[in-house]
Formats: structure tokens, C-alpha cells, sequence
């Protein structure tokens, strides 16, 4: 086996691919896909959510999906009709199953939150429901996901 063309693969921090799914108060950003590393059954990357932005009720399909907080506080809704409800800081992992009705919310009106996203898929799988969201707004409603169906 040549290790050096199919042993480890380094994405830099510039190298980051913002050719992803892009919606409004949202900043996405692909590291390691099957172009840039090779990987399968994985897909990596940052996110960045503007201040007092929220998605719209979905889910992510069969996707598994990990978030790490790097900077900011995140809250999260999920269930039947988003009653439950939790907020991740720098330092968390949060973990979403598949199929988890859930909302992501920047609990912060004056500062982004940052986070590394892990999938377990290539798919940019959006699942957008028909949820109407408890969690009240200063902001106009953005929904971070298009909406598209799968």
C-alpha cells in the first residue's frame, strides 16, 4: 500500500470548501468530504450562526450528526412539537440521531456561535418539517435549511 497518497489526509483551515448548501444566517463550510480526503462514510466541517438566528423544524434522515461548540451558546429543540429543550456551550458535544424532529437556535442576540459538524453521510440530507416552533424571536424567522424534500 502507498501510505503517502492514501494515509492521512490534513485540510487546512484555508482550504475549506464553502461550496456547500448555503442558507441565510448560516455560514457552512466542508473539510473532509470524499474530494478533499477520500472519506465515505463521513462528512466534516464548521458552521458558523449569525446572533439570535434559528433554523426551522427538520430532520436529517438516516444521517447521525455531531456537533462540537467552539465559541458561543447554541440552544436546541427537539421532539413531536419541539418541546424539549437544552443549551450547549464551548467545550459540548451534542449528539442528533436519525430522524429527530429538532430546531438549532443561536441562543446569543450579539454573538455567532461556531461549531465542527460530523455526518455520517456525504448527503446534505434536509428534512424540513411542518412545526410551528415555541421558542419566541426579536428576529424575523429564518429558516437555515431550503426548503427542499427528500
Amino acid at each position: 500500500m502507498d501510505w503517502k497518497q492514501h494515509g492521512i489526509r490534513i485540510v487546512r483551515a484555508g482550504e475549506l470548501d464553502t461550496n456547500t448548501p448555503q442558507t441565510p444566517g448560516m455560514t457552512r463550510a466542508a473539510a473532509i468530504t470524499h474530494a478533499t480526503a477520500g472519506a465515505n462514510k463521513l462528512w466534516a466541517g464548521t458552521v458558523v450562526v449569525q446572533p439570535d438566528a434559528k433554523t426551522g423544524a427538520h430532520h436529517h434522515g438516516e444521517l447521525e450528526t455531531v456537533l462540537y461548540i467552539v465559541k458561543g451558546r447554541a440552544r436546541f429543540r427537539w421532539g413531536e412539537k419541539l418541546e424539549f429543550v437544552d443549551e450547549a456551550g464551548p467545550g459540548d458535544f451534542i449528539y442528533v440521531p436519525p430522524f429527530v424532529p429538532h430546531q438549532e437556535i443561536n441562543a446569543k442576540p450579539d454573538e455567532p456561535v461556531e461549531a465542527v459538524v460530523v455526518r455520517s453521510g456525504q448527503e446534505p440530507i434536509v428534512v424540513n418539517l411542518n412545526i410551528e416552533s415555541p421558542e419566541p424571536s426579536s428576529a424575523p424567522p429564518d429558516s437555515f435549511h431550503p426548503a427542499r424534500h427528500r
